[in-house]
This record gives C-alpha cells, structure tokens and sequence, in this order.
C-alpha cells in the first residue's frame, strides 16, 4: 500500500498543478511569440513600424544629406559588411527579426538619412523620432546601443544594406 500511495500522490499533484495557471498567461505567450526569430519575407517584418512612418524622413542627427551612386561601391560595402557583423549582429540579422528588426530592404522602408541617423544617434532618435519610438515599442523595449561609430562607418554599413 506504501508504494501505490506515493506515486498516487505524485500523479495527483501533477494533475492539479498542469490544470492550473502557470503563470503563463495570453500575454506572456504573445510577448514569447514576438521575440522569435521569424524570416524577412514575413509581411511584418518588412512593414514600416505603422502606417504613419513616413519613408522620407531624414530622422534626428547630424546626417541631413546623402547622396547614393546608381552602382554600389563594393569596397565600401565590403567594410560595411565587417562593421555590421562586428557591432551589430549581437541585435540584428538581414533577413529575420531577431532583438531589432531585419534589415533587408530597410532602404524600401526608410530613408538612408534616418538610417544612418538612427546608427549614429540612436538615444535621441528613440525620445524624439515618432518611427523609432514605434520601433522601441514594437520590439519589446529593447533600445539601439550607440556603437560610438563615425559618419564614415555609418555610411559603409548603409552601403553594405544596400547589396542585402
């Protein structure tokens, strides 16, 4: 008799414990569900942050103007592909959300002024540009790490999303 109650006990324990709320609440389970990696190629991923982002912002910062050749300059964009795998892949990949958003064809989303602005400064940015608030938002809070980067750097990793 010993040994049925025991494992009687254990059983029934399980049994209330599994049909009771685990804490794992809806939204806990939406929060979980957002934070996977998913492919670019999901609509979302290569939304704008809402309907109001407008793509012809320049953002917060001190780039105002760029000017991109018709052809990619590969020597650029080779040390853009250096830089971001060095300092930016820790948040980012080019072809799935991750902690940011995918950067695949963020040029079809964004201007590359507000990009560049958003890699140079992104603190300011986020309290004062209405699509990086939006993008803090949709991404769980997780702020953008100022990398300390130049113009120059900005401007090579802007190259490099050129060719993704």
């Amino acid at each position: 008799m010993k040994y049925v109650l025991k494992p009687l006990l254990f059983i029934a324990t399980l049994a209330i414990l599994s049909c009771g709320n685990s804490g794992d609440n809806k939204e806990n389970k939406q929060i979980k569900l957002r934070n996977r990696e998913e492919p670019a190629s999901n609509k979302e991923a290569g939304a704008p942050a809402s309907s109001t982002a407008d793509p012809k912002s320049k953002g917060i910062g001190p780039v105002k103007d760029v000017k991109l050749n018709a052809s990619i300059d590969q020597s650029m964009a080779k040390t853009g592909k250096e830089l971001f795998t060095n300092d930016c892949t820790a948040c980012h990949r080019t072809d799935a959300k991750f902690i940011g958003p995918a950067l695949k064809g963020v040029l079809d989303r964004r201007s590359p002024e507000w990009v560049m602005n958003m890699i140079l400064n992104p603190q300011v940015m986020i309290k004062e540009d209405p699509t990086a608030k939006e993008l803090l938002n949709k991404f769980n809070g997780a702020q953008m790490i100022d990398q300390n980067l130049t113009e120059e750097e900005a401007r090579a990793i802007l190259e490099y999303f050129r060719t993704l």
